[in-house]
């Protein structure tokens, strides 16, 4: 493993979840593997849990970590080719990536979707101009399409649940008030696509995400059709993909109720966090006792030290 942009980047998924709950039992067995190197993390976009988390994983390897936020901590960076930086970007991601890679180890970077204008989303613009230019290993801390820590985090969470037969998992669309990305659905859709599961997406019609990525994934329309008989509902709200960035209803019969969830297998319910309460689900499913979302947050942290681990015994 050379960088972690996304979930293609495991060899082999199930042998990764495997290693991560080890990780759980024994979490500063490896610390020797970061001492006397340092991590770097720099986010365009807040974060509660990713940075935590992350920082957390690094200090069970002996990592020293250096935080910076872009919103208010450096200068505005320009990531175009060729031009004249005349205007409010005061420095290249040329010279910011090189010199990054001089005073850290490993780099790891958050930057979210723009919404704006799909195609620079789709090149993952700021993630991409690092790897292009840093000289060291990249971690995706979420991007513009993808939130693959998120993923391996959720999969893990899934797994130690120790179902003994093959589950139906529910990834379904939920009402927000302002337009959100797809990192999340995307990389707990592929992930779910790498389980022995039967894994279904419900969204209102024009919610559809990107179908190069749910590829042959069954897609359902009723929200209550697909709870049926389910053994894990994960909410998430994301914007429209085919209409860019763009909110086409804010339906509230599309939240996740006490009343939905009996129509499942009792099943568990999962979220990455933050939540609404009362507007992506009610209080009832977020304090019931099948609520995973408190264990899904500290599986962030494991799944971080995973990573980590391989960058760092891969040189």
């Amino acid at each position: 493993m050379k960088h972690y942009l996304n979930l293609d980047a495991i060899p082999n998924l199930q042998t990764a979840i495997n290693e991560v709950i080890a990780l759980k039992k024994e979490a500063y067995a490896d610390e020797h593997l970061g001492q006397h190197k340092t991590l770097g993390m720099l986010f365009f976009n807040p974060s509660l849990r990713t940075r935590l988390s992350t920082q957390k994983a690094a200090q069970h390897l002996g990592l020293k970590t250096m935080v910076m936020n872009f919103s208010n901590e450096a200068w505005a960076l320009e990531f175009e080719d060729g031009t004249k930086m005349s205007g409010l970007r005061s420095e290249h991601i040329k010279e910011a990536a090189a010199v990054v890679s001089q005073y850290c180890d490993l780099i790891a970077i958050r930057a979210f979707a723009s919404l704006s204008d799909q195609q620079k989303d789709e090149e993952e613009q700021v993630l991409n101009n690092f790897v292009r230019y840093a000289s060291i290993p990249v971690i995706n801390m979420e991007s513009a399409t993808a939130h693959p820590l998120q993923a391996l985090a959720d999969a893990v969470t899934i797994k130690e649940q120790g179902l003994t037969k093959r589950p139906k998992i529910v990834l379904t669309w939920a009402p927000h008030p302002k337009a959100l990305p797809h990192a999340v659905g995307n990389s707990f859709t592929k992930m779910a696509q790498n389980l022995d599961a039967d894994f279904v997406i419900a969204q209102p019609k024009g919610y559809e995400l990107n179908p190069a990525i749910t590829g042959n994934t069954t897609l359902m329309y009723d929200q209550h059709e697909a709870f049926k008989g389910a053994d894990f509902v994960y909410a998430k709200n994301w914007c429209s993909y085919n209409d860019y960035g763009k909110i086409l209803k804010f339906d509230e019969e599309w939240m996740v109720t006490a009343e939905k969830m009996k129509l499942t297998n009792e099943a568990k319910f999962m979220h990455c966090l933050p939540i609404r309460r009362n507007i992506v689900a009610d209080d009832h499913v977020l304090d019931h006792h099948n609520s995973l979302v408190i264990e899904q947050a500290n599986n962030r942290t494991y799944a971080a030290q995973w990573v980590l681990k391989q960058l760092l015994k891969n040189g």
